[in-house]
């Protein structure tokens, strides 16, 4: 990890995003760089007044992270829809790592088109934290969610190459579907034989798992292998609760624009409920539109 970028609007959301990258920036002996966007939709004399004013504090933001936190920082200005600007400024810079504030949850716009979060998310192809939780130390206990799926993989690779698992106490959670378990009222099964379906379906998942962490070269403190009792996003979410998990790692699939635009996905749902901070690695490649 050599450099991060925050966003902010100057809000105490985009504070919590930017303790939070000193913290991991002092740990990793790596540069910052915070970024506001203007949108510059708007008459001149507006955008060009809000220029002069986010400039200012841009400068005071990244002098005290130089003075007071020992780390360097710079400040940069970016125009345009934020999502975008954000993920173009994040190639910009070659950002390891982009660090978002949480989200305000504003239920009929999130619906229709999404948080500005989750647009950047869908827009860069770098790594994001969502820094959900008040930043007051380092990620100790470290969740890592997987699917199996090759962007899972991805999600641990790169984890591992920004060293977010190499101090932390990192469990690893595989929620398996189990189709007739929702089933069961409607069939003639009997309780011995849902038993026994679910313990042939968590031996399969157990050992889908053992393969994943071989070919990842991920080694966690513990395995956890749960049946889906409501969705994957829920067996995560108890998980977190019961590890006492302060990040959550997971992998997003590259999905159509029309999906991005009116579908959630595990990721997102965790997101949007989650009261800790989550890591969310887009897949390695895009997929065509």
């Amino acid at each position: 990890m050599q450099r991060i970028l925050i966003a902010t609007d100057f809000s105490t959301r985009s504070d919590r995003a930017l303790r939070r990258a000193v913290l991991l920036a002092r740990q990793h002996s790596a540069a910052m760089t915070i970024v506001h966007v203007i949108d510059d939709d708007q008459p001149p004399a507006l955008w060009k007044a809000e220029e002069r004013e986010a400039q200012s504090l841009l400068n005071e933001l990244a002098a005290t992270v130089c003075e007071i936190d020992g780390v360097a920082c710079d400040g940069r200005m970016a125009y345009g829809e934020p999502f975008q600007a954000l993920a173009d400024a994040a190639d910009g810079i070659d950002a390891d790592l982009v660090v978002l504030g949480p989200h305000r949850r504003q239920a009929l716009r999130d619906i229709f088109i999404g948080t500005t979060a989750e647009r950047t998310i869908r827009s860069t192809r770098r790594p994001v934290i969502m820094a959900n939780a008040v930043p007051s130390a380092h990620y100790g206990s470290v969740l890592v969610a997987t699917d199996l799926s090759d962007c899972s993989a991805h999600a641990v690779a790169e984890a591992q190459r920004l060293g977010l698992l190499a101090h932390s106490d990192v469990v690893v959670v595989h929620a398996f579907d189990a189709p007739a378990q929702a089933l069961v009222i409607r069939s003639s099964m009997t309780g011995a034989q849902l038993r026994a379906y679910l313990a042939e379906e968590e031996a399969e998942a157990t050992k889908g798992l053992t393969a994943f962490l071989a070919r990842s070269g991920l080694q966690p403190a513990r395995s956890i292998v749960t049946a889906n009792e409501g969705t994957a996003a829920d067996a995560i979410r108890k998980c977190v609760k019961q590890q006492r998990a302060d990040l959550v790692v997971i992998g997003t699939r590259g999905r159509t624009a029309a999906a991005r635009f009116i579908l959630g996905s595990v990721a997102e749902e965790v997101l949007r409920e989650s009261d800790i901070d989550v890591l969310i690695v887009p897949p390695a490649t895009s997929e065509p539109d």
